[in-house]
């Protein structure tokens, strides 16, 4: 069987960097004690940034982009692996310093694959994705934090990745979803999703008071900056914001009083050196909550050579949902 195999390779010449489809030798591939036949990857923001250079994503050169990736084991020299299980990566730097998902193989660190759930496919699996994980992460730690069935939840960047799959996840587990998005023209998809009320994001564009109306119990936001400090501003008393991206800034706006006069609670959200427990219970509730079909509508499937070009459009917002990359 050949030891050869499609990838897209990043390689930087004089500060440069340059990405293409190239055939790779399995022993170009970093260490690791497992090695995985990759059946699906995603597309997501972050690979966008990786893959236009962006914000320096690639720590080193060459490189195979691709923060996660869903197949089956090859050969494994660990003994919580054998040939032939089904397993999803996500986080711990592939992608980023350590080669990932955009290929037909890799090879990794036995401690960063989670075995997939019974029932899930891997191509289930990468439609739910970093973002899903993601996604499932804020859900579970608003209900930490005290949200309940019937709770109203905004949910800012919606149509994207992560903000879909948490529409589908809230309005599944019986939350009352508040989309916010910038594509009024995504309002049907959004609905079908389960969202319950649309708002355009422009009401959030510009600085607001400390403190708005109370608007929502808690929220979901992808997007990070005043768009964040807006959201914290309109959030109900005893209400929590979990924040999860930096699309639109890093900067957080705000002040004292949405945490001091109402008990507001910001809860952080990683998804990158996230737990193997807490990553184990979060692949069980996407399982239950995502099976079958759920996600088809939030899918857009593409090949590996389609990659590349789909890079700029899910950094300009113009990806819809999840973009599975099949291997």
């Amino acid at each position: 069987m050949s030891d050869s195999f499609r990838a897209v390779i990043a390689r930087q010449a004089d500060g440069k960097q340059s990405v293409a489809v190239e055939t790779m030798a399995e022993n170009a591939l970093p260490a690791g004690d497992v090695l995985v036949d990759v059946e699906y990857s995603s597309l997501n923001y972050k690979d966008g940034l990786a893959l236009t250079g962006g914000n320096r994503i690639l720590r080193n050169h060459p490189i195979v982009p691709g923060i996660d990736f869903a197949g089956r084991v090859r050969r494994s020299e660990s003994k919580a692996f054998t040939a032939g299980d089904a397993v999803v990566l996500t986080g711990w730097g592939v992608g980023e310093s350590h080669s990932g998902g955009f290929a037909g193989r890799a090879r990794v660190r036995s401690e960063w694959l989670v075995k997939l759930p019974p029932g899930m496919t891997t191509r289930q699996a990468m439609a739910i994705g970093t973002a899903g994980l993601t996604s499932m992460l804020c859900v579970l730690g608003l209900e930490e934090h005290g949200l309940r069935p019937g709770a109203s939840v905004l949910v800012s960047g919606a149509s994207g990745g992560v903000g879909s799959v948490a529409v589908k996840l809230l309005a599944a587990r019986g939350f009352t979803v508040i989309a916010l998005t910038g594509r009024p023209a995504e309002a049907d998809y959004l609905r079908s999703l389960g969202a319950n009320e649309i708002v355009d994001r422009s009401e959030f564009q510009q600085p607001g008071k400390p403190l708005a109306p109370e608007r929502w119990d808690g929220a979901i936001d992808c997007v990070g900056g005043l768009l964040l400090a807006n959201i914290i501003a309109g959030t109900r008393y005893g209400g929590a914001v979990a924040a999860c991206g930096l699309a639109g800034g890093t900067d957080i706006p705000t002040t004292v009083f949405p945490f001091i006069l109402r008990g507001v609670s910001l809860v952080g959200i990683d998804s990158v050196q996230c737990p193997l427990p807490r990553r184990q219970t979060a692949w069980a509730e996407l399982a239950r909550a995502l099976g079958g079909e759920e996600l088809d509508a939030a899918i857009t499937e593409v090949p590996l050579d389609d990659v590349i070009a789909l890079a700029p459009r899910i950094i300009a917002g113009q990806v819809r949902g999840r973009t599975v990359v099949k291997l």
